[in-house]
């Protein structure tokens, strides 16, 4: 299935209206580590179903949302619960790790 694609029009919606929590991968498409990790995004977006969202916006496209949420660098992860931002994931990493960063935000 793989990662939704946020936008402009969606992103409200997908992830500040979220009933569940929701991970928003700020990426680029020249960006090498954001290419490295897309697979693992891709397939936590299967894994995850229905526990968690797993999106990907495109900072090329929206770097007026990425600067509001203060993404300096990317790869940069933000989950998001209840609409806010609650944790935030630098860099790119085994997806075992990013697996443990992420559970203590699912039940």
């Amino acid at each position: 299935m793989g990662a939704l694609k946020l936008d402009a029009a969606n992103f409200e919606q997908e992830v500040l209206k979220s009933p569940t929590p929701v991970l928003v991968d700020f990426w680029a498409e020249w960006c090498g580590p954001c290419r490295a990790i897309s697979g693992i995004i891709d397939e936590l977006s299967t894994e995850m179903q229905g526990k968690l969202k797993v999106a990907k916006l495109n900072v090329d496209d929206l770097p007026e949302l990425a600067g509001e949420y203060n993404v300096m660098s990317i790869p940069t992860m933000l989950v998001f619960k209840g609409g806010k931002p609650v944790d935030q994931i630098i860099g790119a990493m085994p997806k075992e790790k990013l697996l443990a960063k992420l559970k203590v935000h699912v039940s």
